[in-house]
């Protein structure tokens, strides 16, 4: 895992922490953490929340619903699993 992943699965980490069970976090609330040029970063956001899917960690929603990443199109959230 490179530096910028382990930040941003940190990041990710971190705000869901701090936000408590059952709440979500739109990625670039994490991109937003790491860069005030945050929208380049929200490929890498959407890779490693993908990885933490994967791993078990976390899940990826949209509209209130358990998506998979990879088929995920616009607007997602993050929330621990």
């Amino acid at each position: 895992m490179s530096a910028q992943a382990a930040r941003v699965r940190a990041a990710i980490l971190d705000l869901l922490a701090a936000r408590g069970p059952g709440k979500t976090i739109c990625p670039s609330d994490a991109a937003r953490m790491l860069a005030e040029d945050w929208r380049p970063l929200m490929d890498l956001v959407r890779a490693e929340a993908a990885v933490m899917v994967a791993e078990g960690l976390i899940e990826v929603t949209q509209k209130g619903q358990v998506v998979a990443p990879e088929v995920a199109r616009g607007p997602i959230r993050l929330r621990l699993r």
